[in-house]
């Protein structure tokens, strides 16, 4: 029986984030998006000009993106790196899994 991204779920969580050594800069940008989102939150609730929100809503759309794309290569780096280095399956399931998440964020 092959295994599949899901089998190793719970032993993804055991060891440290592959984002780790990077979580401080992660968690700054994230706190920036966040202080971005209240301020078009602002700007709808004072009805500013629609131009305006949404070009407000395209720079917090970005700064998203530059998240998951920092946490990708984390990713890639650590996590996938590490598992072609070590173990042939798993190196298989962690290709499948980045796969998959690349399908489903394939707009970034």
């Amino acid at each position: 029986m092959t295994s599949t991204p899901a089998t190793h779920a719970h032993a993804r969580h055991i060891q440290a984030p592959e984002y780790a050594d990077n979580k401080t800069d992660h968690l700054a940008r994230l706190n920036k998006i966040e202080g971005q989102v209240r301020g078009i939150s602002r700007m709808v609730t004072d009805e500013r000009y629609c131009i305006d929100v949404l070009t407000e809503i395209s720079a917090a759309t970005r700064a998203l993106q530059e998240v998951a794309l920092g946490l990708l290569d984390d990713h890639v780096r650590g996590c996938v790196t590490e598992a072609t280095r070590t173990d042939p399956a798993q190196a298989e399931d962690k290709f499948a899994e980045l796969t998959d998440t690349l399908r489903r964020t394939r707009r970034l």
